[in-house]
C-alpha cells in the first residue's frame, strides 16, 4: 500500500565552510554579510551568519523549474517558462482570461497552468485584483549556531582582501603596458574586501504536500491523481536538489564546501503537522521523535520520523519518498 503523505518537515544541521551566499550588499569597498539575532537554547542573545529563506527558496524553486522544464505533465506559465519573479502575473494570455472571473476562477486556472505558482505560491495583481495563492513551500532562515553545550564557537564570518589581477608587475613592465588602450582596460581597479563565512548550520522547511493542486477558496482539488502525483514527486526531487547544491551568491569563486548534513526527516500520513523542532536547540531529534510518538498515540501510525547522518543518507530518505508515496488528498 502507497503511503499518502500529508505534510511533510526537515529539520537538520548543515556544516559549510567557506560560502558567502547570502550578504546585505556593500558599504564603500566592504561586502556586509547577512547578520542576524537569535536566543540560543542556552537562553542567550547572539549575533550570528545566516542564510535567508527566501535564499534557499529561490533555490528550491529554480530547481523545480528545471525539473519541469524537462517534463511534459509538469506545466508552466508563459512567464514562468523564462523564470520571470512575477511568475503568472506576467503571462498576457492567463491576465486577460481571468478578467471579469472570481478569485476562485482565477486560481483554478492558475493551478492548471503551473506546477510553479501553484507549489511555490503567488500573488496575482494588476487590473484591481489581489488574489494570493499560499505557498506550498516553507523555508525558515539557515541560522549559523553561535555555541555548542560548552560554550565554543560553531560559526564565524571572516573579511579577506581582493584586488582585480593586473598582468604588469615590475616598472618596466608597467610602462610598456601604459598605452591609452591598457589604461582603459585598468579603470575601475579598486581593492575590496569579501566575506567568508563557515559553520553549523540549522536548518528547518516544512512542505503541505496535501495542498498540492488544491484551491484554497472552492475547498477542491483542480487537478487529477495523476497530476498531482507528478508535481509531488518533482517537489521532492527539488528538495532534495536543493541542499545538494545550494545556489547563491559568489558561487563561481567561493563554492560552499558542504562538510557534513545530518538531521531527520519527518512526515506525516493523516491530518497532523510533520513536527519540526529548530536545530539550534542540540536535542533537537529526540525532541521531534518525542512529538511524533505523542502524535502517533492519537492517531496511531500517523507520523514517521527518518534520521539520516549524512547527505548520501538523506537523498536516500528523499529517493525513498519519491518512490513509494504519493500527496494525501483530504476530504473535501
Amino acid at each position: 500500500m502507497t503511503n499518502k503523505v500529508y505534510s511533510l518537515s526537515i529539520s537538520a544541521r548543515v556544516t559549510l565552510d567557506m560560502h558567502s551566499l547570502n550578504n546585505e550588499g556593500s558599504e564603500g569597498t566592504q561586502i556586509q554579510t547577512r547578520m542576524v539575532d537569535i536566543v540560543a537554547a542556552n537562553g542567550r542573545l547572539y549575533n550570528v551568519n545566516a542564510i535567508s529563506g527566501d535564499m534557499f527558496k529561490h533555490i528550491q524553486a529554480e530547481h523545480l523549474y528545471h525539473i519541469a522544464k524537462g517534463n511534459d505533465h509538469l506545466p508552466l506559465c508563459a512567464a514562468c517558462q523564462l523564470f520571470d519573479a512575477n511568475r503568472i502575473s506576467a503571462d498576457d494570455d492567463y491576465m486577460a482570461k481571468i478578467q471579469g472571473q472570481s478569485d476562485a476562477k482565477a486560481l483554478d486556472l492558475m493551478l492548471e497552468r503551473c506546477v510553479l505558482d501553484d507549489l511555490e505560491g503567488n500573488l496575482i495583481t494588476g487590473e484591481g485584483r489581489s488574489t494570493p495563492r499560499k505557498s506550498v513551500v516553507e523555508f525558515g532562515w539557515v541560522v549559523g549556531i553561535p555555541v555548542d553545550e560548552a560554550g565554543n564557537a560553531l560559526t564565524t564570518t571572516s573579511s579577506y582582501f581582493h584586488v582585480k589581477y593586473a598582468t604588469e608587475r615590475g616598472a618596466e613592465a608597467r610602462e610598456a603596458a601604459a598605452t591609452e588602450e591598457a589604461r582603459r582596460a585598468n579603470l575601475g581597479q579598486v581593492p575590496f574586501h569579501r566575506p567568508a563565512s563557515s559553520g553549523i548550520y540549522a536548518v528547518v522547511s516544512h512542505y503541505e504536500t496535501s495542498r498540492i493542486g488544491f484551491n484554497d477558496i472552492t475547498r477542491r482539488y483542480v487537478l487529477d491523481d495523476a497530476a498531482r502525483r507528478a508535481r509531488y514527486k518533482a517537489l521532492l526531487e527539488s528538495m532534495l536538489y536543493t541542499f545538494v547544491q545550494p545556489k547563491g551568491a559568489m558561487r563561481a569563486t567561493q563554492l560552499p564546501h558542504i562538510v557534513a548534513f545530518e538531521g531527520v526527516v519527518s512526515y506525516s500520513t493523516d491530518v497532523v503537522p510533520a513536527p519540526t523542532v529548530s536545530p539550534l536547540n542540540g536535542g533537537y531529534q529526540e525532541e521531534i521523535k518525542g512529538v511524533a510518538a505523542a502524535l502517533n498515540g492519537l492517531r496511531p501510525g500517523a507520523v514517521t520520523v527518518c534520521p539520516f547522518g549524512s547527505i548520501a543518507e538523506f537523498a536516500e530518505v528523499m529517493r525513498e519518498l519519491v518512490k513509494a508515496t504519493e500527496p494525501f488528498t483530504v476530504a473535501v
